[in-house]
C-alpha cells in the first residue's frame, strides 16, 4: 500500500480524533509541518494534548490551533513567543505541563525506543520534580521521568523516497526524528518525493519504517519568528 497521500487533509482525515495526543516536531518555526498543522485545524478535532517544543507564533504554526481552541494541554519546553498562549496560560484556559528542553527531547526519544521510564539530574530541588520519585545513584539525586508517546506524530523532513525513508535539512532536523518514532501513526510533510532507491543510505537520518504517511509541500513558507535587520 502506498504511503503517499494527495494532500495533508486527506492525509489526517481518518486517523485524527478528539481528545487525542499529538507529537508536532519543530523549534520556534524551525522545521515545523505547516501543512499538517493547518489540516489539522481545519478538520475540527478538540481537546487535543499537543507535545511540541513551543506552540508556534500568534498566527502561525500550533500558534493556530491555540486561537480555535483545540487544544487542551500543551507539554512544552519554550512558550515565550506566543502571546495567546501566554494569555490561556495564565487565564487558566490552558493546561500547560512545562518540561525542560533536554528532558522533552529524552521523553519522545525514549518512548519511541519503548523505555517507559529514565532518570535525569535535570529538575531535581525544582518545582519540576513535584510528585515525581527521586533515587539516589552513587551519591547523587535523580528525578524519574516517564516518557512520551503519541496517538500521531506530524513531522517536516526536506526530502522523502516513497518508502518513508527521510532526510532532514540541517537544523530543521531538532525534535522531529523523535517526534517521528513516538507516534503511533507518523505523518511526514516533506518538500521532495522520490523513488524508492534514489537516496543515499548514508545520507538517510530516519528510516521509513517509523512513517506511516506522507504529504508532498513543496513550497513551505519558512516564516522566520524575529528579523532583525542591520541599520545603514
Amino acid at each position: 500500500m502506498s504511503k503517499v497521500y494527495e494532500n495533508a487533509t486527506v492525509a489526517l482525515a481518518d486517523i485524527v480524533a478528539d481528545n487525542q495526543t499529538i507529537a508536532v516536531g519543530g523549534f520556534g518555526l524551525c522545521g515545523i509541518p505547516e501543512a499538517l498543522i493547518d489540516a489539522l485545524r481545519d478538520s475540527g478535532v478538540r481537546g487535543l494534548t499537543c507535545i511540541s517544543n513551543n506552540a508556534g507564533v500568534d498566527d502561525f504554526g500550533l500558534g493556530l490551533l491555540l486561537q480555535t481552541r483545540q487544544v487542551k494541554k500543551m507539554i512544552a519546553s519554550y512558550v515565550g513567543e506566543n502571546k495567546e498562549f501566554e494569555r490561556q496560560f495564565l487565564s487558566g484556559e490552558l493546561e500547560v505541563e512545562l518540561t525542560p528542553q533536554g528532558t522533552l527531547a529524552e521523553k519522545l526519544r525514549a518512548g519511541g525506543a519503548g523505555i517507559p521510564a529514565f532518570f535525569t539530574k535535570t529538575g531535581v530541588g525544582t518545582k519540576v520534580a513535584e510528585g515525581k520519585e527521586v533515587r539516589e545513584f552513587d551519591g547523587v539525586e535523580y528525578l524519574m521521568e516517564r516518557s512520551l508517546t503519541a496517538d500521531v506524530s506530524l513531522v517536516k523532513a526536506y526530502k522523502a523516497d516513497k518508502a518513508g525513508n527521510l532526510i532532514f535539512n540541517k537544523t530543521a532536523r531538532n525534535f522531529n526524528p523523535d517526534v517521528a518514532t513516538a507516534g503511533k501513526i507518523c505523518v511526514v510533510e516533506v518538500e521532495e518525493l522520490v523513488e524508492i532507491g534514489e537516496l543515499d543510505p548514508d545520507s538517510i537520518h530516519l528510516s521509513g519504517i517509523y512513517v506511516h504517511r506522507i504529504v508532498v509541500n513543496k513550497n513551505p513558507q519558512k516564516r522566520i519568528e524575529q528579523r532583525t535587520i542591520k541599520g545603514a
